[in-house]
């Protein structure tokens, strides 16, 4: 028996070894860009040869570069269609703060739109009402209604969005709906039928088509997308499920931060979509009919940024570095997901160094417990620095929020970790307007109660168990 458990375990242990001799040359040639995800993924191989094999071929492969050239072939072609039926209302510059000139600076070269003029925003953080007002605005749809979610639910309340859309097909409107192949895996054929059979033209956003794609979890679409009749939008954290309602045990209370539009920004969501569309469909849908005069709600100045793996440069990197180092006087987000990039997780604490009251809240215990532990591995540095960080305890944090002097705000999509940043298909909503910083930062405020503040003495008492786990799931945070 002795012999024969030898002769096993010097076969898995030459297995090992073997593997991560074929492995380790095609992290060294897939991770070059990201020097820190190459360390984490020689560490995983070496450390854990086999399930850090798995995970690296799971996570870690690029499966869909042809798409991906696909997407940027796709986005030049079409771009300056676009442009001709979306540019209105830009920005001068001489209407902005110092502050809110760099950012719209940025934004416009990372980004590639513009900021305008004539929007209203309007901020929807209780769940509830976001859901009622989506369905509102569905409900008084007359022409076109264009959808696209991460998450949909075949649940109660996606059931019941399900049906007005159905109701709103059968009455002559334009319906489309792109969903995440992944993150909406439990829609069935079933659910989606009497869609098709209504008229409703649907899609998974690839990748996704073939078994080969949906072998990889990297490249989702994470967007959040409502846009009814070209003018009035929706955006921000929640998906389509009743635990978005609170009405799931595990998480209890859901806090979310959403956005109704009204302005040109819409016409940017359209953008947006359209272009996904296209990429997942082959459908042009690139028409002034989709795209009419913005209503001049408003005098909110916005813009709508995107971001995905096809740019060569992350836009939200570039946004939220540019956001935090620029800060003079204070710094709010909230994230549900905090597994920052080391260069964005370096910004926030050299702000607190240089005196920027710098705020960071995150879901807490009802957050995955890999992502809490990889979370809270970055809070040492960033305590020591002076920032103030929170665990939201109520229920599930999953908004996205960042805001910078009181004078500018992202809220959209993205988390504060390197997945959002650089593998999902992203979008937000820069707000170059002190009411709704304002407005953000009093919300921020309204949850403090409902959190537990983490101090630096208490932190650096922790047992050391807590430590290991902390760095253990932090080796994995370039894929978390």
């Amino acid at each position: 028996m002795n012999a024969w458990f030898s002769w096993e375990t010097g076969i898995l242990t030459a297995g090992g070894y073997l593997l991560s001799l074929i492995l380790l040359p095609i992290v060294l040639l897939t991770k070059k860009k990201e020097p820190v995800s190459t360390v984490a993924w020689v560490m995983a191989i070496v450390g854990l040869p086999y399930l850090g094999a798995f995970l690296f071929l799971v996570f870690g492969i690029n499966r869909v570069t042809k798409r991906i050239r696909s997407r940027q072939q796709i986005t030049g072609r079409t771009m300056d269609r676009l442009r001709k039926l979306g540019q209105h209302h830009l920005l001068s510059e001489e209407m902005l703060t110092p502050l809110q000139r760099t950012m719209m600076l940025v934004a416009h070269r990372v980004g590639a739109s513009r900021a305008t003029g004539g929007n209203q925003v309007k901020l929807l953080s209780d769940t509830p009402q976001a859901f009622a007002e989506i369905e509102l605005a569905l409900a008084d749809a007359k022409s076109s209604i264009h959808l696209e979610y991460y998450i949909w639910q075949p649940d109660g309340v996606g059931t019941r969005l399900r049906d007005l859309l159905i109701a709103k097909a059968q009455q002559g409107v334009r319906v489309r709906f792109l969903y995440d192949g992944l993150g909406s895996m439990w829609l069935t054929h079933r659910f989606l039928q009497p869609m098709r059979d209504a008229g409703i033209k649907l899609a998974p956003f690839v990748p996704g088509q073939t078994f080969r794609e949906r072998w990889s979890i990297n490249l989702r679409s994470h967007r959040k997308i409502v846009v009814v009749d070209g003018r009035i939008g929706f955006t921000g954290g929640m998906n389509v499920g009743d635990e978005y309602l609170g009405k799931d045990p595990h998480f209890g209370y859901w806090r979310d931060t959403h956005l109704r539009l009204t302005g040109p920004t819409v016409r940017q969501l359209q953008e947006i979509f359209t272009l996904d569309w296209l990429y997942a469909t082959g459908e042009d849908v690139i028409d002034a009919k989709y795209f009419p005069q913005p209503l001049e709600l408003g005098a909110t100045r916005a813009q709508i940024l995107s971001g995905g793996p096809d740019e060569d440069e992350s836009t939200f990197h570039s946004i939220m570095f540019a956001a935090i180092t620029e800060a003079r006087k204070e710094i709010t987000l909230s994230t549900s997901y905090f597994v920052p990039p080391p260069a964005l997780a370096s910004a926030l604490e050299i702000a607190a160094r240089r005196g920027v009251r710098t705020r960071v809240m995150l879901s807490g215990p009802k957050t995955y417990w890999h992502t809490r532990h990889a979370a809270r591995s970055f809070f040492d540095p960033l305590l020591s620095a002076g920032v103030e960080i929170y665990e939201y305890t109520r229920g599930q944090l999953h908004s996205k929020v960042l805001t910078i002097d009181g004078e500018w705000s992202l809220v959209g999509t993205p988390n504060f970790d390197a997945r959002s940043i650089f593998l999902n298909f992203e979008l937000a909503a820069a707000i170059y307007d002190h009411s709704i910083a304002r407005d953000l930062s009093m919300l921020f405020d309204q949850d403090i109660p409902d959190a537990r503040r983490i101090h630096l003495a208490e932190w650096e008492a922790r047992p050391t168990w807590e430590r290991l786990k902390e760095n253990y799931c932090r080796m994995f945070s370039p894929i978390l």
